[in-house]
C-alpha cells in the first residue's frame, strides 16, 4: 500500500507535538528530571473524587444529554458569571466537552470555512494551528514579542486583518509565556474587531491561575459576547487533567451549529466526571486558591533562581510556565534543550515547540514541587557553568 497517497495530505502535513517529543525522550533515561509537562501535580481533591464515586454507585453509568448535564450546565453558567461577571444560558449557551482541547476542535470546525483565515498569535500552545487546518482553514501567525511582554498588541493585529480574516484565537493566559491581558489592554484588541465579522476564540484555560490581578475575558466587554467562544475547563484550576471535561460559552445561534459536531463525533462528556465537575464547582473555591498560592510560590522561586544564575526570564502573570531567554548561550533551542537532557540531566522544552518565534527561549513548568524545581535548579547552573 503506498500510505503517502492513501492519507489524507492534511493530516500528513501536520507537525507532531514538540512538547511531547521531549517528554518522551525521557521514558528510557535513568535520573532525569522533568520540567515539561503542563499538568498539575496535586491530586484532584478528595471532595471532588467522592463525587464521582458516589454517581458511580448510585449507577449513573449512562450516556447524559449531548451537551451535558443541567445541573453541570447550570453550575458552569452560575460559575461564570460569580467568577468572570459572563452571563450564558445553560439551556443554549453552554456545551460541556472532553477537555479543553475539544472545545477549540468544536470552535474551529463550526467556524472556519475552506480558505478563511485564522491569526494565532505565537509563541502559543501548540494545537491551534493544527486544528485550524485541519478545519480547512489557513493559519496565519502573528509573532508576539518581548518587548511586549509577549502580548497581542492592537496594532499588530489590525495589520494581519485581511478580508479572508474569519477567527482570532485569544491565548490568555498564555501557554507557554505566562503572559496576561489586562482589561484595558483587551479593550485595545476589542476596538479593532469591533464593526468587523471577525469572530474571537477565546481560550481561558488558565483564568484561574493569575497572579496579582483578576482575569478578565474579552466576552465580558461591550459589543465582544456576540463575536466570542470561550473555551475552558476543568483541567487546570481543579487538577483534573484525566477526567477529560472542559466546556464552551458562546452566542446561541454559534452553539447550535457547535453541538452538531459534537453530538456525531463525541457523543456526550464522561459522566463521572460531570458530576465530580458539579461538586468542583460548587465546592472548589479554596481548592483553586490554595494551588494558586503555591503555584505563586514555585513561580517566584523559579524565575528567582533563574535569574540569580544569569538567565533572564520574562515574569509570568499567568499559567504555571516560566519562559526563559538562552540565547545567549550561542545555540538553537532545541540543541541546548537536548544538552540539557543528555548532559545535565533536565529536561525542558525548546520554545520552537510553540512558534519559530519561540527560538532562543524554553519552556519551563512549575506545575512542580519546590523540591523537585531546586533539584533541577542546581543541576541547570552546573550545565552553564560548564557552557560558559
Amino acid at each position: 500500500m503506498d500510505y503517502e497517497k492513501i492519507l489524507s495530505r492534511t493530516a500528513q502535513e501536520i507537525k507532531p507535538s514538540g512538547i511531547r517529543k521531549f517528554f518522551d525522550l525521557i521514558g528510557s533515561m535513568n535520573d532525569v528530571i522533568a520540567l515539561t509537562v503542563g499538568q498539575p501535580d496535586f491530586v484532584t481533591p478528595w471532595h471532588i473524587r467522592v463525587s464521582a464515586i458516589e454517581s458511580l454507585e448510585r449507577g449513573n453509568t449512562y450516556y447524559t444529554s449531548n451537551s451535558g448535564t443541567p445541573e453541570l450546565r447550570a453550575e458552569i453558567s452560575s460559575y461564570m458569571k460569580r467568577r468572570f461577571d459572563l452571563s450564558y444560558d445553560p439551556a443554549s449557551e453552554i456545551i460541556v466537552t472532553v477537555g479543553g482541547s475539544e472545545a477549540i476542535d468544536l470552535a474551529m470546525r463550526a467556524l472556519v470555512n475552506p480558505g478563511d483565515e485564522v491569526i494565532v498569535p505565537q509563541p502559543s500552545f501548540v494545537c491551534y494551528g493544527p486544528i485550524a487546518s485541519l478545519a480547512g482553514g489557513v493559519p496565519i501567525v502573528l509573532e508576539t514579542k518581548e518587548e511586549d511582554c509577549f502580548k497581542l498588541t492592537p496594532a499588530a493585529l489590525k495589520a494581519a486583518l485581511t478580508p479572508k480574516t474569519k477567527l482570532l484565537v485569544l491565548p490568555y493566559p498564555n501557554n507557554p509565556t505566562g503572559a496576561i491581558l489586562t482589561g484595558e489592554e483587551l479593550e485595545g484588541i476589542a476596538e479593532v474587531l469591533r464593526g468587523t465579522d471577525v469572530m474571537v476564540l477565546s481560550d481561558e484555560i488558565y483564568a484561574e491561575l493569575t497572579y496579582g490581578r483578576d482575569h478578565v475575558s474579552i466576552a465580558s466587554l461591550p459589543g465582544m459576547r456576540e463575536r466570542t467562544v470561550v473555551a475552558s475547563g476543568f483541567s487546570k484550576s481543579y487538577a483534573m487533567t484525566g477526567w477529560r471535561l472542559g466546556y464552551t460559552l458562546a452566542p446561541a445561534e454559534v452553539t447550535k451549529q457547535m453541538l452538531k459536531i459534537h453530538q456525531y463525533a463525541i457523543m456526550c462528556a464522561p459522566t463521572a466526571s460531570q458530576f465530580a465537575a458539579v461538586e468542583a464547582m460548587k465546592n472548589g473555591d479554596a481548592d483553586i486558591e490554595m494551588m494558586r498560592a503555591e503555584y505563586n510560590r514555585r513561580r517566584r522561586y523559579l524565575v528567582g533562581g533563574l535569574r540569580g544564575m544569569g538567565i533572564e526570564c520574562f515574569q509570568p502573570e499567568g499559567a504555571f510556565y516560566a519562559w526563559p531567554n538562552i540565547s545567549k548561550f550561542g545555540m538553537p533551542s532545541e540543541a541546548f534543550c537536548q544538552k540539557l537532557l543528555y548532559e545535565g540531566g533536565v529536561v525542558i522544552v525548546p520554545g520552537t515547540a510553540f512558534g519559530e518565534c519561540g527560538e532562543g527561549f524554553a519552556r519551563i513548568s512549575y506545575a512542580y514541587s519546590v523540591e523537585h524545581i531546586a533539584k533541577a535548579l542546581d543541576r541547570i547552573e552546573k550545565f552553564i557553568s560548564k557552557l560558559s
